[in-house]
C-alpha cells in the first residue's frame, strides 16, 4: 500500500485523498483543523496542522498549497525529507528549479497540473518528471494522478504552461460558454432552469460525442452544419465576430501568465509565511 503524505488538504488534495482512499495510507498537513477533522472523519487519514518528522514515513509528498505559499513550505518541508521521497506539486507556475532549491536541493520532483473535473474522477493532469525522478517513481505518480482521471506525461517543462492554459484553466472556459448560452436560451423566451438544462446536456453529450469518434473535430461539426441552416447561422456569426481567434487569444494570455507566475514566485523571497 502506499504510503502519501499530504501538504495542504484542499479541494484537489481532497479529490486525490477519495480517489486513493482504497489504495494508500495518508497522512494531511493543513492549517485549518475543521478541514482536518472533516478528512479524519471522512477517509481515515491522519492529519498534523505542521509540517515535522511524521513525513519521514510516507514515501511520496503532494505538495497541494498555494503558489505563493510554495516557497515557504517547501522551505519547511526540507529538513523533513528523505532521500527516497517523491515530491509531486500541483501548484501552478512554480518550476523544478526553484522548488527544487527550496527544497534544499531535493529533485525527485513531478510536476503536475490537475483540473477541478478532478473533483468527480474525470481531471486531467499534465506532468513532468524532473532527470531525477526515477521510472518506479514517474509510475507511482502518474497511479496517484490517474486516481482522479487521465494523465498526460510532457517531454519539456514548459509545456506545463500549456497545459495549464488549455486544460488546467479550461473548465473556466466551459461554463463561461455554457452561461452565455443559458443567458442565450433566457433571452429567446426560456426560463433559466430550461436554459440552463439544455446547456448542461448539449455539453456533455457533444463532449461524449467527441470523446467516442475518430473523425476529427472540425468535420464533427461540419456534420452538424447544413449551409443556409441555423447552425450555419450561428457559426457564421461567431465567425464574423472572431470568436475562435478570440479564443486562442485568451488561452495564449493563460500561458502567457503561467510563465510570469513561475518568474514572480522563482524568487529566493517569493512564498507568503505559511503558519499561524
Amino acid at each position: 500500500m502506499q504510503k502519501i503524505a499530504f501538504i495542504g488538504g484542499g479541494n484537489m488534495a481532497t479529490a486525490l485523498i477519495a480517489g486513493l482512499r482504497e489504495q494508500a495510507q495518508m497522512h494531511v498537513v493543513d492549517l485549518n483543523t475543521e478541514a482536518l477533522a472533516r478528512l479524519s472523519a471522512q477517509y481515515g487519514v491522519s492529519t498534523a496542522t505542521a509540517i515535522d518528522q511524521q513525513i519521514a514515513a510516507y514515501s511520496v509528498v503532494v505538495l497541494a498549497v498555494k503558489p505563493q505559499q510554495m516557497a515557504e513550505v517547501a522551505k519547511q518541508l526540507a529538513a523533513f525529507l528523505q532521500p527516497n521521497h517523491l515530491v509531486l506539486s500541483i501548484a501552478a507556475g512554480i518550476r523544478v528549479v526553484d522548488l527544487c532549491r527550496w527544497l534544499g536541493g531535493h529533485a525527485a520532483i513531478v510536476r503536475c497540473m490537475p483540473n477541478t473535473p478532478a473533483l468527480i474522477g474525470q481531471g486531467m493532469t499534465g506532468m513532468f518528471a524532473a532527470e531525477q525522478v526515477s521510472q518506479d517513481q514517474r509510475v507511482m505518480a502518474q497511479s496517484i494522478m490517474q486516481a482522479v482521471g487521465q494523465t498526460l506525461w510532457l517531454a519539456r517543462e514548459e509545456l506545463i504552461d500549456a497545459v495549464t492554459a488549455l486544460s488546467g484553466s479550461g473548465p473556466a472556459y466551459v461554463f463561461y460558454f455554457m452561461e452565455a448560452m443559458q443567458q442565450a436560451g433566457q433571452a429567446l423566451g426560456l426560463s433559466g432552469e430550461q436554459a440552463l438544462l439544455l446547456a448542461q446536456q448539449t455539453f456533455v453529450g457533444a463532449t461524449q460525442l467527441a470523446c467516442n469518434a475518430t473523425e476529427p473535430l472540425a468535420l464533427l461539426r461540419e456534420r452538424v452544419t447544413s449551409k443556409g441552416g441555423t447552425t450555419h447561422a450561428a457559426l457564421s456569426s461567431m465567425q464574423q465576430d472572431q470568436v475562435g481567434p478570440a479564443i486562442i487569444t485568451a488561452v495564449k494570455a493563460a500561458a502567457k501568465r503561467g510563465q510570469q507566475m513561475g518568474e514572480e514566485f522563482g524568487a529566493e523571497h517569493g512564498g507568503k509565511t505559511w503558519q499561524h
